[in-house]
């Protein structure tokens, strides 16, 4: 069983490598989407660092851990601007990308009031192949968990072996399939997919919970659960299994829900050495306890000032 190599607990302070996508979000909040050749008038606005990796990593970080983060930003001004912002809650960043002059990835994010519900448009990944940085197997040994959200997936492969050849945890945010994940999953210990995560070919039984998990411990994973919105978590270990219900909240704003799960978890892992059933359960209802507080707030930022 992997341990956590540099003992957290003990030492204070945990620290987590977050590898993955960095984008500028721009979120606005409307009554509904428009239709084709129409405009809307929205309620509010919030422009911020976003990502599954980056959000994670500012959950981490919030919660007292120190977070970072493992990108691409690059060097044009909204890169600035987006730098800026991780700097500001606290995350350090190493940019891949740095000498870049092009533009960071966009994410167009409209949030509809009355459920919370979100569209969202994004180029995601496809614009950067990134290569490790000189000194990775010091800058994973430096952490004591590190995550990844499947994006940028040559480098995540890259890091997860090394995490795993230094004896430390490694958690997957597995939000949807990508090419490549099933190299991803050999090394990774700790697993949360959601409903979207889809492996290819396979059949209908694969998209329940108890069939993801199958497929996960098929892949060497070890943990695992299955994230359902407001129902359930869902979980298996290798002895054991549940649920773990999610805190009703007055849903405000889903957007990053599930990246805030997996900083809170990445948090909550952290600091234990070995990692039991009761563990495993406890710090997944910690950690869906913070996403439902994001939910109830607009934006990914708001739930962290309002407590």
């Amino acid at each position: 069983m992997v341990k956590s190599g540099n003992r957290a607990g003990a030492r204070g302070r945990p620290r987590g490598l977050f590898v993955g996508l960095c984008t500028l979000d721009v979120v606005q909040l409307v009554d509904r989407v428009p239709g084709a050749n129409e405009k809307l008038t929205a309620h509010e606005q919030v422009v911020a660092a976003g990502g599954p990796a980056a959000n994670a990593a500012v959950t981490f970080a919030h919660l007292g851990g120190a977070a970072t983060l493992l990108t691409a930003i690059g060097r044009h001004p909204l890169g600035v601007a987006v730098a800026a912002d991780l700097d500001r809650l606290g995350v350090t960043v190493v940019d891949l990308a740095a000498g870049s002059a092009e533009p960071p990835t966009v994410s167009s994010v409209l949030v509809t009031a009355a459920g919370g519900d979100r569209a969202v448009a994004s180029t995601n990944a496809t614009g950067h192949r990134l290569t490790p940085p000189d000194g990775l197997d010091a800058l994973v040994a430096a952490c004591d968990i590190v995550e990844f959200d499947g994006h940028h997936m040559g480098l995540a492969v890259i890091t997860a072996r090394a995490a795993r050849a230094a004896g430390r945890r490694t958690v997957f945010d597995g939000g949807s399939w990508k090419e490549g994940t099933e190299r991803l999953l050999p090394s990774i210990d700790v697993a949360v997919a959601s409903e979207d995560f889809r492996p290819p070919g396979t059949h209908a039984s694969w998209t329940e919970p108890d069939g993801t998990l199958r497929r996960l411990r098929d892949h060497g994973v070890p943990w695992a659960a299955v994230s359902r919105g407001a129902g359930p978590l869902v979980w298996a270990g290798p002895d054991d299994g549940g649920t773990v219900e999610v805190p009703a909240v007055r849903v405000v704003d889903t957007l990053g829900a599930g990246d805030v799960l997996h900083g809170a978890l990445t948090h909550g892992l952290a600091g234990r050495d070995v990692l039991t059933s009761e563990g495993f359960a406890e710090s997944l209802r910690a950690a869906a306890a913070v996403a439902s507080r994001a939910c109830a707030s607009f934006g990914t930022r708001a739930w962290m000032r309002d407590g």
